[in-house]
C-alpha cells in the first residue's frame, strides 16, 4: 500500500506499473475471454457479432459420441496417472529433504526433468520406448506416461511444503513408540496434506490438458478431450470446441481457486501452530 506521505513521482509510478500491469494482464487474458461468448453462439462460424445466445453447441458436445467417448477416456486416464504420480511424487520429495547422499541434486534435478524437456521429445522418446513392448495404443503407457509428467509438480510442491516441516515433531512420535511408517501417516501427512492435494491437483490438470504425448502414445479408442479438440481445429473448426475449452477454462479456474483455498488454509495452520 502506498504510504500517505509519498511524493507526487512515488504516486505516479505506483499507479503507473499498476495500470501497466493490468493492460498487460489484459492483453494475456482477452485471447481466453473472447472463447466463452463463442461458445454460447446460435451460428455455425466462429465469429462476432453473435448471431443470438443458445446452448446449442453444448447440446452437440452431449450428444456426440466421438466427444462423450474422448471426454470418458480424459476422466480414466487423468485420475489414474494422478493415482500413481501423486505417491511416487510425495515418496519422492521425503525422501529428497529427509535424507542427505552423494548425488542428491543429481537425483533431484533428474525428477524435474519432465517438466523441463519439450513434451514433443518426451513424446518421441515414450514412442520408442513403449512400442517394443506393446504399450502403444493402450491406457497403460498412456497412464504411466502421463504420470511421469505429472510427478515432478508433486515434488515440488511437498517440497516446498516440507522445507516448513518441524522435524520434531517426527522425533516425538517416533520417541512415543511410534514405528517409521505409523509416524508418517498419523503425524507428517496430515501436516503435508496441502502441498500433496496442490501436487495431485497440478498433476490432474497436467494429464487432463495433455495432447503431445496423447498423439504418440494413444490409439484410436484412447482419444482423450485434447486431442480430439486437436483433430476437431484441424479437420473442421466448430463451436463446439469453444463449448469444451470453456468447460475447460472453468475447470482451469476452480482448480486454482482451490489451490489458494489450500494455500490461505495452510498458512492459518501454521500460524495457529506458532501463535499455539
Amino acid at each position: 500500500m502506498l504510504p500517505t506521505y509519498a511524493g507526487v513521482t512515488d504516486r505516479v509510478s505506483y499507479y503507473g506499473l499498476r495500470i501497466v500491469s493490468a493492460l498487460v494482464l489484459l492483453f494475456l487474458v482477452l485471447p481466453i475471454l473472447i472463447i466463452i461468448p463463442l461458445s454460447f453462439n446460435n451460428g455455425s462460424f466462429l465469429v462476432y457479432p453473435l448471431d443470438h445466445l443458445s446452448l446449442r453447441w453444448y447440446r452437440e458436445l452431449f450428444s456426440n459420441y466421438e466427444w462423450i467417448h474422448s471426454f470418458r477416456n480424459s476422466l480414466i486416464v487423468a485420475p489414474l496417472s494422478t493415482a500413481i504420480a501423486v505417491p511416487l511424487g510425495t515418496l519422492a520429495a521425503v525422501g529428497l529433504v529427509r535424507s542427505h547422499f552423494p548425488g542428491q541434486e543429481l537425483i533431484r534435478s533428474f525428477l524435474m526433468l519432465p517438466m523441463i524437456v519439450p513434451v514433443v521429445i518426451l513424446g518421441v522418446a515414450a514412442y520408442f520406448y513403449f512400442a517394443p513392448i506393446g504399450l502403444t495404443n493402450n491406457f497403460i503407457g498412456l497412464v504411466l506416461e502421463h504420470a511421469a509428467l505429472g510427478a515432478p509438480f508433486v515434488v515440488v510442491t511437498v517440497t516446498a511444503t516440507l522445507e516448513g516441516y518441524d522435524k520434531n515433531l517426527t522425533r516425538a512420535g517416533k520417541s512415543l513408540g511410534a514405528s517409521p511408517l505409523k509416524t508418517f501417516f498419523k503425524v507428517t501427512l496430515p501436516l503435508i496434506l496441502p502441498g500433496v492435494v496442490s501436487g495431485a491437483l497440478f498433476a490432474f490438470a497436467t494429464s487432463f490438458d495433455e495432447v503431445v504425448l496423447t498423439l504418440f502414445l494413444a490409439g484410436p479408442e484412447q482419444s482423450t478431450l485434447p486431442r480430439q479438440m486437436f483433430a476437431g481445429i484441424r479437420e473442421n473448426i466448430s463451436p463446439a470446441i469453444a463449448a469444451v475449452a470453456t468447460i475447460l477454462i472453468t475447470f482451469s479456474i476452480l482448480i486454482l481457486l482451490s489451490l489458494e483455498w489450500l494455500r490461505s488454509r495452510a498458512q492459518r495452520l501454521k500460524d495457529g501452530a506458532i501463535a499455539g
